[in-house]
């Protein structure tokens, strides 16, 4: 099996993030191509890039770019749960992408989106764009929460829809797929 990172980018207080990420970790375990753990960058809290050297060099001196390093760097594929602030996906997200560069590439990368009216798509598609620069291959097939805060019950629990989850079915296949295809690239580089 594949092992499948699940970054949930939100790092604000009354964040809710989590909750969508928590759902996606589950339709992957349940998908059965994966072995998958959830990331929390609200947990996780990196700080703002503080490495001395250019990440291209993985000349790592502090302990929490090491780690991070690591956990990156064993994943075979990856979901990205963002959402959409100021039509753009978290600045968490973007220093964590950036602490690395070695550890992110030739691996498959889904997205899950959520925000107002646009459902988080202009942070997906920023998102994307960035992916691709760090050799990534980001998914075309997505999840996109419009006014996501109505999914989520007065119990606190988030229940999308069966559209979401045909959604998140399609990525999944897809990203099954190309983590496979993209381990024979990564093993010939």
């Amino acid at each position: 099996m594949y092992k499948l990172k699940i970054i949930s980018s939100s790092v604000r207080p009354g964040r809710k993030g989590p909750l969508i990420a928590k759902w996606m970790a589950e339709k992957a375990k349940q998908h059965g191509g994966f072995n998958v753990e959830l990331l929390d960058l609200g947990e996780i809290n990196l700080p703002m890039m503080n490495e001395p050297f250019h990440p291209m060099l993985r000349k790592y001196e502090h302990e929490h770019t090491k780690k991070w390093s690591a956990v990156i760097d064993e994943a075979d594929a990856f979901i990205f749960v963002t959402a959409e602030y100021d039509y753009n996906y978290p600045a968490p997200l973007r220093n964590a992408i950036e602490y690395l560069v070695h550890e992110w590439t030739y691996k498959a990368a889904g997205i899950v989106s959520y925000g107002g009216v646009s459902a988080g798509t202009r942070a997906a598609n920023s998102l994307k764009s960035d992916l691709a620069t760090m050799k990534m291959v980001p998914m075309q097939e997505g999840v996109n929460f419009a006014f996501f805060s109505q999914l989520i019950n007065e119990k606190g629990e988030f229940i999308p829809n069966e559209i979401s989850h045909k959604a998140a079915d399609a990525m999944l296949k897809e990203l099954v797929r190309w983590t496979k295809g993209l381990k024979v690239i990564k093993e010939n580089k």
